[in-house]
């Protein structure tokens, strides 16, 4: 792990071959993005609006950022996308990548640039590798939620699933990430309880990932389809 910023904390660690997570810790929580570097760099989620420079500094560390050719959201809110614009104008290459429920309810009128709107199952080359965009609306919130896997180390960019909370977590871990999950999400009560949760759970599952790129906590490395079955099952009790 590299520290990119001392006072902030902002840290950096390669999950899985050119994936790297970028993390800032705040008191009792902490913020991620993905990095994954190829011909074409995608960036999985800005972070808020405010952490753009330490954001900024640790992609800096790494590639020059205006090499970055895409920006990816899970869905809309100020962590997954608050300074959007901020990268565009640093990176007149980017464009914004999210599913095409998000280009057309949001993207297309908050981004600065056009967005790249991928459809349900659609694959996007980077390069020597690619990613494909999985529809989940409501899941575990947003109607314009989606989540994207790497196809070649089979990382699973899972946005909000599997949210743990706590500041001084490691990177990437083996250990039991679904209880302090769940014990976060009935405390805080922010999943739809969408009706299609299983089955979409169930798709997610059935890539195969062993890699799970949580937005808030540890990265998780395993049996990704058990742990998302896990879920499911949790999610139905």
């Amino acid at each position: 792990m590299t520290v990119t910023n001392t006072q902030s904390g902002t840290n950096v660690h390669e999950i899985a071959d050119r994936i790297y997570r970028i993390n800032t810790p705040v008191p009792g929580f902490s913020f991620n993005q993905y990095l994954i570097l190829d011909d074409d760099p995608l960036l999985y989620h800005t972070g808020p609006r405010k952490m753009f420079p330490l954001v900024r500094e640790a992609v800096a560390s790494l590639i020059p950022v205006e090499r970055l050719r895409y920006i990816a959201l899970s869905h809309v809110e100020a962590d997954e996308c608050g300074s959007l614009n901020e990268w565009l104008a640093i990176a007149p290459q980017a464009v914004p990548v999210c599913g095409k429920v998000a280009a057309m309810v949001s993207m297309e009128d908050l981004a600065d640039r056009a967005p790249k709107a991928l459809a349900d199952g659609e694959i996007l080359s980077l390069g020597d590798r690619s990613v494909q965009w999985f529809d989940t609306p409501h899941l575990p919130h947003a109607w314009e939620c989606g989540h994207m896997l790497e196809q070649r180390t089979q990382v699973l960019l899972c946005g909000d699933l599997f949210t743990q909370p706590g500041d001084k977590l490691p990177a990437l871990t083996e250990s039991d990430i679904l209880t302090p999950s769940e014990d976060f999400r009935k405390q805080m009560d922010y999943y739809s309880h969408t009706s299609h949760g299983r089955e979409m759970l169930e798709r997610l599952a059935a890539t195969g990932p062993r890699t799970l790129a949580c937005m808030h906590g540890s990265a998780w490395s395993g049996d990704g389809a058990s742990l998302l079955r896990a879920l499911a099952e949790s999610l139905s009790q």
